[in-house]
């Protein structure tokens, strides 16, 4: 099998050519298709020759976060602040979900439609939230867009999100390694080096990858500016994109948007390596399982019923 070359030996125009060749001229091609013409118009020579994040010196990232600042108020007449906040040492987060007080109201995915700076006009979200009949957890079986009163009876609710999964099956697959997992757990994206050909999104058990077909439109006021280079700030046209726990967030102490939104307390977050943290608590003293365990992903998302 083909090999890619080793990050920092390649330019993007190599790691391309490199994917083309392992995947097949045609395949690859049908792949990149709904992007071919967004590449050509709109990326500048700067984005396009862009180091993969991992190789950018100090110096090179504050003049891509600089970039990425005047683009977003010339496009979108907003002034952001993009950060680069890095995984702190000791600490792996984790998640869980008390699905005996989960009511699907998604509140969850409003705020994370917000804080993400999602398009407005797709009303995409990192998170799904699935009615489930009383007793079942097929996941195929759920409803996603239901649009009655909640919560009906014999039926509970699953919010459904990145899992961060130890294994991730989405980070094997990039033929570009514009995808990976970070020390402290979280799987992210260099969404100037991802080529947009989505095996990832078909690699995740978990519909939990987002394409960006068309080029996001938020109203300038409704822009979040306090935005991360990994995170939620506004990724461009024809990139996968993904939960990334919040993590402009969660590494400065904060809690994850949808966690604050939630009315009932369902979500619990914290540093899964901390004794004494809520999360490590409710592994401790509930009956917890994950999604699909029989992949062997590891995730590090949890669900767990009170009785």
């Amino acid at each position: 099998m083909l090999q890619l070359p080793i990050l920092g030996q390649v330019d993007r125009r190599t790691a391309l050519k490199a994917a083309g060749a392992m995947l097949g001229a045609a395949a690859f091609a049908k792949a990149v298709a709904p992007i071919v013409e967004w590449a050509s118009q709109e990326t500048s020579a700067d984005e396009f020759l862009q180091k993969h994040f991992k190789q950018l010196s100090g110096d090179e990232l504050a003049q891509v976060i600089r970039r990425l600042e005047a683009e977003t108020q010339e496009e979108y007449g907003a002034e952001v602040t993009i950060s680069d906040v890095r995984p702190q040492p000791g600490v792996k987060f984790g998640y869980a979900l008390n699905l005996s007080i989960c009511i699907g109201c998604r509140k969850c995915a409003e705020a994370c439609h917000q804080e993400n700076n999602h398009d407005r006009a797709s009303g995409n979200s990192y998170i799904r939230v699935l009615e489930m009949d009383q007793g079942s957890l097929d996941l195929e079986s759920g409803t996603a867009d239901y649009d009655h009163p909640v919560p009906q009876p014999d039926k509970f609710y699953m919010p459904v999100q990145c899992q961060q999964c130890d294994r991730p099956p989405c980070v094997n697959v990039c033929p570009v390694e514009a995808t990976w997992k970070e020390d402290d757990g979280l799987v992210v994206v260099d969404y100037n080096w991802c080529i947009g050909c989505r095996y990832c999104e078909a690699a995740c058990p978990y519909h939990a990858r987002r394409f960006n077909w068309t080029k996001p439109e938020v109203p300038t006021a409704e822009i979040n500016p306090n935005q991360g280079y990994l995170s939620n700030r506004i990724r461009p046209q024809g990139v996968v994109e993904k939960c990334t726990f919040c993590l402009h967030r969660t590494r400065a102490g904060r809690l994850p948007a949808c966690l604050e939104a939630c009315p009932t307390g369902a979500r619990v977050f914290g540093n899964l390596l901390d004794p004494n943290s809520e999360i490590s608590y409710v592994l401790r003293t509930k009956r917890v399982f994950v999604l699909k365990e029989e992949l062997g992903t590891r995730p590090q998302f949890f669900y767990f019923f009170d009785t």
